[in-house]
C-alpha cells in the first residue's frame, strides 16, 4: 500500500511529487520506465527552459536536474527502469522491472504523468516504399543529442511543431542541409520564437500549406515529392516538386500516452486525447489525477510544472480525506476555441482555464459568459493554435454559474 503513486518521472511527475510532499504526504513512489528521471528533457539540450518557473534560461537536462535534486533531497522514493503494465479503477498498479519482477501496488491516489508520444509515419498514408532515412523528429533528436549519430545530411522536415523547428536548427548546426520545413496547415504549429530562432535565423524555408505526397527510394531514401494543398488539405497535383534528400523527419503531432488511463476507465476527451479533468486535475475516477502532456500537449515545460503542482496538492487533499464541494460547472466552447482544460469545475475557487484556438485570429476578444451574463473579456491582437492561451476566473465569479461558455469575438 502506498499513499501516492506517480506514473512517470519526467518534469510533471517530479513536480507533482514535490508538491504533494510539501503538502504533507510522505509515502510517495514515482515509477519511471526510463533509466533516469527527467523524461524527454534528457534529450532536449537546447536552452529556453525555466524562464517562467525559475527566472533563468536553462537547457532541458538542467531544468530536469533542478527537480531531481529536490526529489533526492526530500527522500522521495522512485523506481527507474520500471514499466507500468496496468492500472485499475480502484487504483491497483501492476508494474515490472528486472529487480522486483512483476509486482502490484495498491495506492490511495494516483497521478498520471506519462507524457506523450509522436504520431508515426503509418498514420500519414504517404505513397512510396519504406526506405531507411525516415525518422520522427524526437528519434532524430535522441540520435543527435544523446547517441552522437547524425541521421543524414540532406534533410526535409514534415510538420512545423516545436520539435520539428528545433531539429531544423539542430541538424543545420551539425552540418546537415535542411532543404525545407513543410506544413500542411496555413500556419505553423510551433511557437513564434522557435519559427524565428530556428528557421528564419538560419534561412530555412517554411512552406505553409504544403505536404509530402510521395517517398522515393528503396534501400535508402533518395528524395521526396512535396505539393501544395488546397483549403481542404488535398494535394494540388500541378504543384508537385521533387526534393532530393536522404532524410525525412516527421514532426506531425503528439499523442498523449493514455492507454493506462483508459484501462482505469478514465473518461477521455476526444479533442485533446487526454483525460477529462476538473480544476484540481482530478479525472472522472476519484483519486486518479492527470497532469502534463498526458493531459494535453503544452508549449512550455514551465507550464507543465505549474499544472503538476496543482495535481500534487489536490492528491494530497484527497489522501487526507478532504472532500470537494458538490458542484458541477461544465466548460463549453464555440467553434473557434478548440478545447479547454479543465473541462469541468467542481469547486468554487480561483481557477485558470487553459485553451487553444482552431485557427489564427487577429484583433479578437476572449469572452467567458454564463448564459447572457459576460463574466470576463480579454483582448488579444493575435491568437494562434501553436500558442496556449489562458484566463483566470475568481471563485466569487462562479456563484450561481451553471455553465461557462468560452468564445472568440471580433473587436
Amino acid at each position: 500500500m502506498k499513499d501516492l503513486v506517480i506514473i512517470g518521472g519526467g518534469p510533471a511527475g517530479m513536480s507533482a511529487a514535490i508538491a504533494a510532499y510539501e503538502s504533507g504526504i510522505r509515502d510517495i513512489l514515482i515509477l519511471e520506465r526510463d533509466e533516469h528521471l527527467g523524461g524527454i528533457l534528457q534529450q532536449c539540450i537546447h536552452n529556453g527552459f525555466g524562464l517562467h518557473k525559475f527566472g533563468e534560461e536553462l537547457t532541458g537536462p538542467e531544468y530536469a536536474w533542478k527537480y531531481e535534486k529536490q526529489v533526492r533531497a526530500l527522500g522521495i522514493e522512485y523506481k527507474c527502469n520500471t514499466m507500468v503494465l496496468d492500472l485499475s479503477a480502484d487504483k491497483v498498479i501492476t508494474a515490472t522491472n528486472s529487480e522486483d519482477g512483476i509486482f502490484q501496488i495498491q495506492a490511495k491516489a494516483v497521478i498520471l504523468a506519462m507524457g506523450c508520444r509522436e504520431r508515426p509515419k503509418g498514420a500519414l498514408q504517404i505513397a512510396g516504399s519504406r526506405p531507411a532515412g525516415i525518422y520522427s523528429a524526437g528519434t532524430a533528436q535522441k540520435f543527435v543529442n544523446q547517441k552522437g549519430y547524425l541521421p543524414g545530411k540532406q534533410v526535409v522536415i514534415l510538420g512545423s511543431g516545436d520539435i520539428g523547428l528545433i531539429m531544423a536548427r539542430r541538424m543545420t548546426l551539425e552540418g546537415a542541409n535542411v532543404h525545407a520545413v513543410c506544413e500542411i496547415m496555413p500556419y505553423s504549429g510551433g511557437l513564434a520564437r522557435n519559427i524565428q530562432q530556428c528557421l528564419h535565423d538560419f534561412n530555412i524555408p517554411l512552406k505553409l500549406s504544403h505536404t509530402v505526397v510521395e517517398i522515393h527510394g528503396k534501400e535508402r531514401l533518395e528524395g521526396v515529392t512535396i505539393a501544395q494543398v488546397d483549403e481542404n488539405r488535398r494535394p494540388i497535383a500541378a504543384t508537385g516538386e521533387y526534393i532530393p534528400c536522404d532524410t525525412l523527419l516527421l514532426s506531425v503531432g503528439l499523442i498523449p500516452e493514455n492507454e493506462l488511463s483508459k484501462a482505469a476507465q478514465v473518461k477521455i476527451c476526444a479533442t485533446t486525447n487526454g483525460a477529462i479533468v476538473d480544476q484540481d486535475r482530478q479525472t472522472s475516477v476519484p483519486g486518479i489525477f492527470a497532469c502534463g502532456n498526458v493531459l494535453h500537449v503544452h508549449d512550455l515545460v514551465d507550464f507543465v510544472s505549474q499544472e503538476a503542482e496543482i495535481a500534487g496538492k489536490a492528491a494530497a487533499e484527497y489522501i487526507r480525506g478532504n472532500p470537494p464541494e458538490n458542484i458541477s460547472i461544465a466548460v463549453k466552447t464555440d467553434g473557434k476555441i478548440r478545447y479547454t482544460v479543465p473541462q469541468i469545475i467542481t469547486r468554487k475557487t480561483d481557477v485558470t482555464v487553459y485553451f487553444r484556438v482552431t485557427d489564427v485570429y487577429r484583433n479578437v476578444k476572449i469572452c467567458v459568459s454564463n448564459g447572457e451574463t459576460v463574466l470576463l473579456t480579454k483582448k488579444r491582437l493575435k491568437v494562434a493554435p501553436g500558442e496556449m492561451e489562458s484566463v483566470t476566473l475568481k471563485g466569487k465569479q462562479l456563484d450561481q454559474v451553471q455553465e461557462l461558455y468560452f468564445s472568440l469575438e471580433a473587436v
